[in-house]
């Protein structure tokens, strides 16, 4: 088993790649930078071999520390990106200010919307199979809907 005294700078960058590996398994950019600092301090010792093993767990936990807290700060007050599909992951409302028509009535206030190659469940004012409807809003999963 290697002592701290036999640490040498290969070491830091082997736990670095090792600390990297981990961040591709748990993603949330934590074990990236701690791996980033690993072969910082893998840089350091090279430079300077004779880097007692305490001021390297040192310089460890300090980069690793700062580059963590900067990595947060600048992702906290970077603005958002601009999707060129903002609906994406919210399909029911893509479906607001459009207009269909029922191919099954709505009965007592409930019924199904055939869009595409899905249904959805749509509340709104009793009508019959034909009439033209608005998706005027979604509450969940159910499209409210407007006669035309």
């Amino acid at each position: 088993m290697i002592s701290f005294e036999q640490i040498e700078y290969w070491n830091w960058w082997v736990i670095g790649v090792f600390l990297i590996g981990i961040e591709v398994f748990a993603p949330g950019a934590v074990f990236l930078w701690m791996g980033i600092a690993a072969g910082v301090v893998g840089l350091v010792l090279l430079l300077v071999p004779e880097l007692m093993w305490q001021m390297q767990l040192l310089l460890f936990a300090a980069v690793s520390v700062v580059s963590i807290v900067a990595w947060r700060f600048i992702v906290r007050n970077r603005p958002a990106a601009q999707s060129d599909q903002p609906m994406l992951n919210r399909r029911g409302a893509s479906y607001v200010g459009r207009t269909f028509t029922l191919k099954e009535p709505i009965t007592d206030g409930n019924g199904l919307l055939h869009i595409d190659d899905s249904r959805w469940k749509i509340e709104g004012d009793d009508l019959p199979a034909g009439t033209k409807v608005k998706v005027v809003g979604i509450e969940g999963t159910v499209l409210q809907v407007q006669r035309i």
